[in-house]
Order: C-alpha cells, then sequence, then structure tokens
C-alpha cells in the first residue's frame, strides 16, 4: 500500500478548506495513517525546501508556510501519489482546472492549498521527515 505526505498550507487552514479537502481524499478512499497540526519552523522549512533555499524567493515561501499552522497528514492508499496530485491540479492554482483542489479553492504558485509528495522516495523521506515511526499507523 502506498503512502504520502501532505500538507494542508496556512491558506488552507486561514480559509477553513481542510474539511473540504480532506472529504475530497476520504471520497477517494484513502485512509489516514498519521496526522497532527505543528507550526512549521526555519530548520524544518529549509530542510524541506533544501532544492530552493538558496533561491532569492525562499524567504517568502518561509514566511508563508510558517505564518500560522498546518496539518501534516501520511495518506495512504493504492495508487495514492499519483490520484492526489491529479485531485490537486497543477502547482499553480491559475492553471488548475476548476473541479481540482488547487482549481478550486487556490490562489497562485505557492497558495495552493495543499503540499503533496511527488513520487515514492520523496514520500517516505517526507513522511519520515514530518512524523516519528509510532506516529504512523500502518
Amino acid at each position: 500500500m502506498e503512502k504520502t505526505l501532505i500538507i494542508l498550507k496556512p491558506d488552507c487552514m486561514e480559509k477553513g478548506h481542510y474539511g473540504e479537502v480532506l472529504k475530497r481524499f476520504s471520497a477517494e478512499g484513502f485512509e489516514i495513517v498519521g496526522c497532527k497540526m505543528m507550526q512549521l519552523d526555519s530548520a524544518l522549512l529549509r530542510e524541506h525546501y533544501a532544492h530552493v533555499a538558496d533561491k532569492p524567493f525562499f524567504p517568502e515561501i518561509e514566511g508563508f508556510m510558517s505564518s500560522r499552522p498546518v496539518i501534516v497528514i501520511a495518506l495512504q492508499g493504492e495508487g495514492v501519489i499519483d490520484k492526489v496530485r491529479a485531485l490537486l491540479g497543477p502547482t499553480n492554482s491559475k492553471e488548475a482546472p476548476k473541479g481540482t483542489i488547487r482549481g478550486d479553492m487556490g490562489t497562485d504558485m505557492m497558495v495552493n492549498v495543499c503540499h503533496a509528495s511527488d513520487g515514492p522516495d520523496t514520500a517516505a523521506a517526507e513522511i519520515k521527515r514530518f512524523f516519528k515511526d509510532d506516529e504512523v499507523f500502518a
């Protein structure tokens, strides 16, 4: 059974979209196997966004992602990584079609409701980054 990491981003939390997002994941038959609310700090964000941490736009990402608590979720299901990414739509919410999570609730490239792992290796690393072994129940 495949797992992925989801972060319900600050915009999702601020606008109260978390219930609708979880409802859409649940309707697809995915199972939450880990879930917690947390405040993301600089060290965790630098690790998570290591691929862009040296870019001039990183402080904007860091400011946004640490602006309020988020919910991190380990989600499990058959083909969950690709299916979640299809449900979300393109990263840039302006390009996401209506009916996708980002198309319906997102604003732009960064203010786009959710982060989701992009592959099995990334998912495993991200779940390990955000959850202790005893916090994932599958």
